[in-house]
């Protein structure tokens, strides 16, 4: 990491030495919005140190040094920062006028391919400033989820996370590569195909758009249940770079730095870095050193390339490594099965003069003996084309990615040798390329429409290996056979699985204004997908023997299969939306979306019948099948203020869900389709400027998640062993799915200076909570995950230019409370928590030219 450091941080300042801008005294006068005239008010050239002041009649001069373009930043306690941006000295005095800072900001978008003000979009839609992640500490998806109660994001290691908007999206459990998510992610028009990205921390990023529902009209990846809009700062012109460094207790460390300026008259360039280092919070009493630590290191460079003032071409490049110490999970409890009683996992310890280092997984203790490694890179290069052609914007996207996962795990959760090797390395690289037009059409109809072409591939090659426990774990019948010596140590499989997944679109969305105030808004998608995916595993290892009775009960743990999927399908599906703005202050709308998730292949193992043999037909799954309902309407109620409601209604038939097996050799679970779920509720979104020096906000999600109907769902832990294979679980509801979650937050301020820079001491105090949930498949008593609160909190000093300084905390309560559960491997009692982090604390101190 120390090498990344070093190359980031010297590419940075060669940047900011190099960056050069081709402008000497620039006048002007600053009054307010009831034209009084300002004295004192800070006037600074971004990116220097050249600054002045404004007289008593507001009036003031600043001398460029030659630099053009300039960016001017006009500062005055208590009003709002205003940038002008200036390509040459203008022939007369620049007239600013400064609003007072007690204004709730307009927030604006590009959800739509184009930018408007959030209250005007008539979809669902949380929007997450870079200011506001910083500040909260939200460096990744894990912690947005804080700020948008309706994200659900459930890992435990990076390849097996899951996120949902509303409790849908990725099937609960472990991940598996032959299904496409149904929340979509993208990173400056870029499609994310891996869920991992969402681990990774966020570089430099502008803005977070967060959209709920259906998105397959504006969007080149066809998502389920909604998708992320992330947009990360621009290279400028103008200098400019920004510093920031963290750190807290268990030696939490974080430094970011971004540095952007003019390369030449047309060409500008910005250089991000990030780095984040943690010690571990969960202690191994074996190795005698803590582990689950945070160890990431990204860095972005982008070129910006203007040939023409209609045309921008932007050129990215960024790469992220994860070298964390393992993602272990905590024996959380043990579940009495229907199997014997010699087959419970007390008897089973027992037996092996074993225990558990504490039966409280909050003393954060583990013994395991495999070691975890969680490390995988994702990086990438992106081109991006936009020309305005008439009165819109054609917009080109190419890009290459890649995701390489590095794992080794310990799925028994204990310090025995029941499974000495658990390990799936995987290369994933993909090829999009999205071309699309959005703009005015005539004077009362507008719209976007694209087409979109992905092709990735995926390889793992993994090995799953028994230990000398093992024997006691797989052990079925009474037969002392299962006593022979070296029978299962070093048994195992070796995994050869790969897909290949290929997705065409075309895509398009109008908004027909009927009326100034109502507008009808279609939308249309044809997708074709085509899947191709061979599964292929081999035993090795164990006793060598040909004794048919002995090889029979290695059988029993491990066996060969292999198996080839080859499927494709196409699909119609769109979106009706209407309208009604009935005045500045309310916006109402109604939509009507059908839509869908992509055929499903399994290449993960399949589950075997009574005679050893693959369950051919579990091979590919069903796409599926949505109808949504939502209703919404936007309010500002008063001035300042913003108060939004949404009611929605998703049915989806053969929803895509994965069963943990009991079976060893169906790595990471199999997938299969629910007959039909549904998914209802409610959210509001409301943020409130009182004054100047108060601010609310707050976010409250209630969702109802149910399987309609689903009769061939696996059995839950606790029956485990019983007569049948399959329950029916029609009514219950779905994993992951809290009735009730929300967020509070709010700031208090004042004006304040701090050397000498103009800026607001603040203490701001954030919480987010949610109800209990399933965090099984099949809804098992011991897997439900009991609801929880945390408080953050931060108080400290903040410019907008100059030095910024504030002390946080998080979760400062210090409660204890679980992110999920899982069984181990094999089903046989005990089951792992996924554990939300302890209380932190730490101060940040952040420097902007």
């Amino acid at each position: 990491m120390k090498n990344l450091y070093k190359i980031s941080l010297t590419s940075i300042f060669l940047l900011l030495a190099f960056t050069t801008s081709y402008a000497q005294n620039i006048e002007g006068v600053v009054t307010t919005t009831e034209n009084t005239p300002l004295e004192a008010v800070n006037i600074v050239i971004k990116g220097t140190t050249s600054s002045t002041t404004s007289d008593s009649n507001g009036k003031f001069s600043i001398n460029t040094k030659g630099k053009l373009p300039v960016t001017i930043l006009v500062q005055y306690v208590g009003y709002k920062t205003t940038e002008i941006e200036l390509d040459a000295i203008p022939a007369t005095p620049l007239a600013v006028i400064l609003k007072e800072e007690n204004e709730l900001v307009e927030v604006v978008v590009s959800s739509r391919r184009r930018i408007e003000k959030v209250q005007d979009v008539p979809i669902a839609i949380s929007v997450i400033t870079g200011k506001q992640a910083e500040q909260t500490g939200a460096f990744n998806v894990n912690r947005i989820k804080e700020l948008v109660p309706s994200v659900q994001l459930y890992s435990s290691n990076p390849r097996n996370t899951g996120i949902n908007i509303r409790s849908l999206g990725s099937p609960f459990g472990l991940t598996n590569d032959g299904i496409d998510p149904g929340v979509g992610f993208y990173v400056d028009g870029v499609y994310y195909a891996r869920p991992a990205a969402t681990t990774l921390d966020f570089i430099d990023v502008e803005q977070i758009e967060v959209l709920r529902g259906p998105q397959g009209s504006l969007f080149g990846k066809n998502t389920t249940s909604g998708a992320f809009n992330i947009t990360t700062r621009k290279p400028s012109f103008t200098s400019g770079a920004d510093f920031e460094v963290s750190y807290g207790n268990y030696n939490f460390l974080q430094a970011k730095a971004s540095v952007t300026g003019a390369l030449g008259k047309k060409v500008a360039g910005r250089l991000s870095f990030s780095g984040t280092q943690r010690d571990g919070l969960i202690d191994n009493v074996v190795t005698g050193r803590p582990t689950n630590t945070l160890n990431n290191q990204g860095i972005r460079g982008q070129l910006l390339w203007t040939p023409t003032e209609n045309t921008n071409i932007i050129l990215a490049a960024d790469i992220t490594t994860q070298r964390p110490d393992g993602y272990a999970q905590v024996v959380a409890g043990v579940a009495p099965t229907q199997r014997a009683a010699y087959r419970q996992f007390d008897a089973i310890i027992k037996d092996l003069n074993y225990q558990l280092p504490s039966l409280n997984a909050f003393d954060r203790k583990i013994d395991h003996d495999t070691p975890w490694r969680s490390g995988q890179d994702m990086g990438g290069i992106s081109l991006n084309i936009d020309t305005k052609i008439g009165g819109g914007t054609l917009t080109s996207t190419t890009a290459w990615r890649f995701w390489n996962w590095d794992p080794s795990n310990d799925r028994d959760f204990t310090g025995l040798q029941v499974l000495a090797k658990s390990q799936n390395p995987t290369r994933q690289t993909q090829i999009t390329q999205e071309v699309r037009y959005a703009g005015q059409l005539t004077s009362k109809l507008s719209g976007v429409a694209g087409v979109f072409f992905i092709d990735q591939t995926s390889q793992t090659d993994g090995t799953e290996e028994s230990g000398n426990a093992q024997w006691r774990f797989a052990q079925s019948t009474t037969s002392p056979l299962w006593k022979t010596p070296g029978l299962f140590e070093g048994y195992g499989i070796k995994t050869d699985a790969n897909i290949r997944a290929s997705s065409a679109a075309v895509f398009g969305q109008l908004d027909w204004a009927i009326t100034e105030k109502i507008h009808i808004l279609p939308g249309l998608r044809y997708n074709f997908d085509k899947k191709d995916a061979h599964y292929a595993r081999t035993t090795y290892g164990g006793l060598q023997t040909t004794d048919p009775a002995l090889l029979a009960l290695k059988k029993l743990v491990y066996s060969d299969q292999a198996f080839d999927s080859s499927t494709d399908n196409t699909d119609f599906s769109g979106n009706l939306t209407l309208t009604y703005k009935a005045s500045d202050k309310i916006n109402a709308y109604a939509t009507y979306a059908k839509s869908y998730k992509p055929v499903g292949v399994n290449v993960a193992g399949l589950p075997t019948d009574a005679k050893g043999q693959p369950l051919l037909d579990l091979a590919v799954i069903k796409p599926e099948k949505v109808n949504h309902y939502e209703v919404g309407v936007k309010t500002s109620p008063f001035k300042n203020s913003i108060f939004n409601l949404a009611l929605f209604n998703t049915e989806i038939k053969d929803f895509q869900t994965n069963v943990q097996a009991a079976e060893l050799g169906v790595n990471r679970g199999y997938l299969a389709n629910a007959d039909k779920v549904r998914v209802r509720g409610a959210e509001l979104d409301a943020s409130f400027v009182f004054s100047q020096h108060l601010t609310v906000n707050a976010a409250a999600t209630y969702t109802e998640g149910t399987y309609v109907k689903f009769t061939n769902a696996p059995l839950p832990l606790e029956e485990t062993g019983a007569p049948v294979a399959y329950k029916d679980v029609s009514g219950t509801d779905l994993p992951g799915a809290s009735r009730w979650a929300g967020s509070l937050g709010g700031e208090l301020s004042d004006n304040a200076r701090f050397f000498g820079n103009a800026g607001k001491i603040f203490l701001a105090i954030d919480s987010y909570a949610r109800s209990e949930f399933s965090s099984s498949p099949s809804a098992s008593k011991y897997l439900v995950v009991p609801g929880y609160a945390i408080f953050n909190a931060r108080l400290g000093f903040r410019a907008s230019q100059g030095l910024s300084v504030y002390f946080w905390g998080r979760n400062l309560l210090n409660k204890d409370y679980y992110e999920q559960l899982l069984p181990a491997g094999g089903n046989s009692g005990q089951y792992a928590g996924v554990i939300g982090d302890q209380r932190t604390y730490g101060v940040t101190l952040k420097y902007s030219l």
